[in-house]
Formats: C-alpha cells, sequence, structure tokens
C-alpha cells in the first residue's frame, strides 16, 4: 500500500512540475525570454543528466552554476515575474472560472468573450481611414485602477460611435488612453507608463510605446490606430501581433480575453 501510495505521489510530482513548466512557458512565450527560458531548461536537463552518470567534477560546476544562476534569473525575468504575481494578487478567486481561464485550463469559444470587440475593431478601422489617432487598453485579470486614477473615470457601455467620438480631435477626451473593462469604458486621458526598451523603431510614436509599456506590466492586451499613417496595431505582453485582416485582428483578441 505504501507503494501503491508513493507511485501516485510520484506521478502527481511529475505532473505538477510539467505543468509548472508549460505555464512558465505559456508566460514567456513570443517574448525574448523565451530563448532564456529554453537554455535555462536544457542546462538542467544536462545536469540531472551528469548526476545520474555520476560525472561529478561537470555536475558540481552545474549545480554551481544554476544555484548562482537563479539570482540572475530575477534580473533576466523581472518583467515575467512582476506579471505573473499581479495576475496571481489581482485575481478574485471567488471567481474561479475567470481564473482558470486565464491559465487556460478552461478553453472557450471566442465568443463567450463579453467585450464587444467587433465594434472596438471596427472604431479603430473608422479611425485609421481619417487619420485619428487611438489608443485602447482592454483589461484582462490585473486591476488597472493604477492608471485610471491618472484620468477622467467613464461609465459607458463599448459603442463604435462612442469611442469614435472620444476620440475626435477636437474632443477635450482624445488625448490618452481609453480603458475598458467588461465591456464598459470606465476611463479615458489616462497616462500610460512608456516602455523602456530601447529596441524599439523610431517610427513609433508615444502611443506605440506607452501600449507596449503597459502590456509589458500588466496582462490587459492595447490597441493602437497611429495618426500618422492611419495602421492599426496590436500589442500583447509588449510585442506586436501580426495579423492580415480586421476579422483575423477580431478573433485574436476574442481569443486572447478568454
Amino acid at each position: 500500500m505504501d507503494l501503491i501510495n508513493l507511485r501516485i505521489l510520484d506521478i502527481l510530482d511529475i505532473v505538477l512540475v510539467a505543468l509548472l513548466l508549460y505555464y512558465i512557458y505559456k508566460l514567456v512565450k513570443g517574448t525574448a525570454a523565451i530563448n532564456i527560458f529554453i537554455g535555462i531548461v536544457m542546462i538542467y536537463l544536462v545536469w540531472k543528466l551528469t548526476q545520474f552518470l555520476a560525472m561529478e567534477m561537470l555536475s558540481s560546476v552545474l549545480g554551481e552554476f544554476i544555484g548562482v544562476g537563479m539570482f540572475a534569473l530575477i534580473v533576466v525575468f523581472q518583467q515575467e515575474i512582476r506579471k505573473f504575481l499581479l495576475m496571481i494578487g489581482s485575481t478574485n478567486f471567488g471567481r474561479r472560472r475567470k481564473f482558470l481561464r486565464q491559465l487556460k485550463f478552461i478553453r472557450d469559444t471566442p465568443e463567450d468573450s463579453i467585450t464587444d470587440v467587433t465594434s472596438i475593431v471596427k472604431a479603430c478601422q473608422k479611425m485609421g481611414t481619417t487619420f485619428t489617432g487611438a489608443l485602447i487598453v482592454i483589461k484582462r485579470n490585473t486591476s488597472m485602477d493604477f492608471v485610471k486614477t491618472s484620468g477622467d473615470e467613464l461609465d459607458i457601455l463599448v459603442k463604435t460611435p462612442i469611442i469614435e467620438s472620444i476620440f475626435y480631435k477636437n474632443s477635450p477626451l482624445h488625448d490618452g488612453a481609453m480603458i475598458v473593462e467588461d465591456n464598459r469604458i470606465v476611463a479615458t486621458r489616462v497616462i500610460l507608463p512608456v516602455t523602456n526598451d530601447r529596441d524599439i523603431p523610431l517610427r513609433f510614436g508615444l502611443r506605440h510605446r506607452a501600449a507596449i509599456g503597459i502590456t509589458e506590466k500588466t496582462d490587459a492586451l492595447a490597441l493602437i490606430v497611429s495618426e500618422e499613417t492611419g495602421q492599426m496595431s496590436y500589442i500583447r505582453n509588449g510585442e506586436f501581433v501580426i495579423f492580415k485582416t480586421p476579422e483575423e485582428l477580431i478573433e485574436k483578441i476574442k481569443r486572447d480575453l478568454q
């Protein structure tokens, strides 16, 4: 009986470690940290192999490297660690379905998102034709209260004409970002943190840098309409997401909101 329990616990241990590695991979996927993560996993596996083969000297060197390297990892993965802790700390565990959906345990269809993504993208398309600059941030799980207070708080249902009127060039609300939560426009003229990444091409202005900054610090999604080119950009996890058509963009946002 003890042997059976031990084996069950061993299997559970392996499954939990595999899940942990999988969700860490999901967290850093699409970012510059993904190659570092893969490298660390490879070094760890080689270290375990040297221990199994009783290669004491190499095993000792790799063990010391991994031990000291943990401090370096905190620096390298500071953005990812911050985002993960924000996600955990801001999650309402009373809404377990939403939390599990964030971790991708539950896979729903894109239509299950309550946010009217179609209206948002349609508004961005129309603003692009008139070269009207816009920055829209869509909340997922991380609280946006720390930036909402920098702007004007509202409570308006998401509608294409409403979004267009807010970002109209002569509107007093057009400057800054708009925050969308649960299909409600909850704040305008919001000041967002700007990214410190120096590798961003100079052709991208303050809107794009602010969008990258907020998606680096939270799990929010950001849509930008360029005032110079009228082009739409979609940013997630501090990275530009490529799309070919507005319909493809809508589907991507809906999946990311699950």
